[in-house]
Parts: C-alpha cells; structure tokens; sequence
C-alpha cells in the first residue's frame, strides 16, 4: 500500500454517493507498501479501505483479484470483501484511477513475528489455497518464472550501482532457476504476497489477510516458499529454523506437502528469493517522484538467497524430506 495520487474532500463525497456507506468523516492516506494508493476512509457508519489502482495493476485483472476476495470469504478465509456500489458495480473511477472500495478488517501486522505467528500464518495460507481451489478465474503469474529475465533486461546494467557484483549473482542464479524450475507440481490460486504486513492479529489470534493484488495461478508450494522467506529471517539475515519448522507444520497440518513439493521446497525458496531480489531492485532504481512511499531494501534478499543457495533438503527449513 502506498500513496501516489491525491484525492480531495469533494471527489471522495462525490465517489461515496454511489453507494450506501454514509457520509465522509475523515480520511488519511497509507503509506505502506509500494503499489497503489491506499486510503483509510471513515463514513457515518463505518471504515472502510479505498484502492486506486496504478500503473503496474492491469485493469483486466481487477475483477480476478475483487472475485477472489468475495469468493474465499464466503469460505471462511478473514479478508476484507469489496463493497458494491447501488449499481452493483464494483470498480469504479476517482482521481482519473480505477478505484475500489473494501471493508476494513480488524487487526494489525506483527513486526517481530515469532513461532507462534508462523504457525498460525502457514494454517491460514493452507486455507486460502483449499478455500480458493474451486475460484473459476485463473490469472497467469505475471512475475513468475517466465517474467524474471524480462524485468531484470529492466535493470540489468544498472543492479551493480545497488550492490557490487548483483548483476552477475542475478544472471547466474536465473541460469539455474530455467534449468532446475520445478513445473509439475500441484498448482492452485495462490496469494503470492503475504508478509507480515498482509497478515492481521488481533492479540494472538490471526483475525484475517489483506492486499490480494498479486495473486494468481501457480504452484501452491510457491506460495510457501514465499513465506519462508518473508517470515523465518531475522534482523541479521539469519534464518530461524524453529519458525520455519512452525510455518511449514502449520501448513502442513491442514494441507499435507505431498513428497514432490517437499522435494522442491530449496529451488523455490531461492525462485522466491530472486523474484523479490528482482521487483526490490527495480523499484529501488526507479523510486516514483513525490510519492509517499519508500522502497524496499533488495538486499535484504541478497542475504536471503545466499542462504538458499546452501540448502540441499526441506529438512533446513524445519521439515522432513518424507510426508
């Protein structure tokens, strides 16, 4: 979440009139995150999230992402549930954006989360999956394995002012990812972006996931790759294996890894390492003018991979090779 297009007092009335939410109390922009624009709005009757979409958000994707949300929580899955308008519409236009308004769900986003955490979160993402597994639409991983040497042919002559020596790790480790890419195991609609900060507690309890605007058709275990690194590395880019361990049971204790997906767990956490490595660093070297936004770090998962690099079984993460 981010803001980068401004939007006044009258155009947010005049954008709430169309549904039958109240009337404008206040409103604030997020800051967090780095795609779209993101308002917390208050109404007479109750908060709620609005999304105007930006530039890397295909417009044709929308109703995939809106879709989903409505289709996993009526499933069971806590998120938040797009808000139609008295027309019945879903998307609409405010500030010259494709713009969406969602309810607000209850909760906040760990900064330091611990085992406990990691177990409740890989329960919840193995209920996403089963909960998404009948969603009729599919959506192709735009920043999956076909889409990395691409982006990086964005970068490529630039990544070495990131740090020294990336343009060569990238190029190498993207050589080995097209020759060892693992493209037969069980795949499903996957979320594709749940860190810590797309994931609420309130207390101890997990009370729901948010921001599904990288979701998408791929390999369920991908999924969990991306969590392992998201979740299970300290401040010191150690990885913390009891929090692997509970992130991969708590997964596995409501959707057992089948011997394939355990087997391919290393190559994945280092795919997933590298996707982040690639958007991180792309953003880095184009940080948009004047938008209340500050870009992630992408070293952070040049430590991450160096650690991959040295993992030969899912054993490494917390979990037996047999399922």
């Amino acid at each position: 979440m981010a803001v980068y297009t401004e939007v006044t007092d009258d155009d947010l009335s005049a954008f709430l009139a169309r549904y039958d939410v109240g009337t404008l109390v206040a409103y604030k922009g997020i800051a967090e995150g780095v795609e779209n624009t993101n308002y917390l709005v208050q109404t007479t009757q109750a908060r709620f999230i609005l999304t105007l979409y930006e530039a890397r958000v295909a417009p044709e994707d929308l109703p995939f992402f809106l879709g989903l949300m409505e289709h996993v929580a009526k499933r069971g899955v806590s998120c938040p549930r797009p808000v139609h308008a008295t027309d019945g519409s879903v998307l609409s236009k405010l500030a010259g954006r494709t713009a969406a308004f969602v309810t607000f769900l209850d909760g906040f986003s760990i900064k330091k989360p611990r085992a406990d955490h990691c177990h409740k979160l890989g329960r919840a993402l193995a209920e996403f999956h089963l909960a998404a597994a009948d969603f009729p639409r599919t959506r192709a991983n735009a920043l999956g394995e076909a889409g990395w040497h691409p982006l990086f042919d964005k970068f490529r002559s630039r990544s070495d002012e990131i740090v020294p020596g990336l343009q060569q790790l990238i190029h190498d480790e993207l050589n080995l990812l097209d020759a060892t890419w693992p493209r037969t195991l069980p795949r499903g609609v996957i979320h594709a972006d749940l860190f810590p900060d797309n994931v609420f507690f309130l207390g101890d309890r997990l009370s729901g996931l948010i921001d599904f605007y990288f979701a998408c058709n791929d390999a369920l275990a991908y999924d969990v790759a991306i969590c392992l690194n998201a979740w299970c590395f300290e401040q010191d880019y150690a990885f913390n294996l009891t929090k692997g361990r509970a992130l991969l049971e708590g997964y596995d204790s409501v959707r057992k890894l089948s011997p394939a997906e355990r087997a391919a767990m290393p190559i994945l956490t280092r795919g997933a390492a590298v996707r982040f490595l690639l958007t991180r660093s792309y953003d880095w070297l184009n940080r948009p003018a004047n938008a209340l936004v500050t870009p992630h770090n992408p070293f952070d998962y040049v430590r991450r991979l160096r650690f991959h690099q040295t993992v030969r079984s899912i054993s490494a993460y917390g979990l037996d090779e047999a399922a």
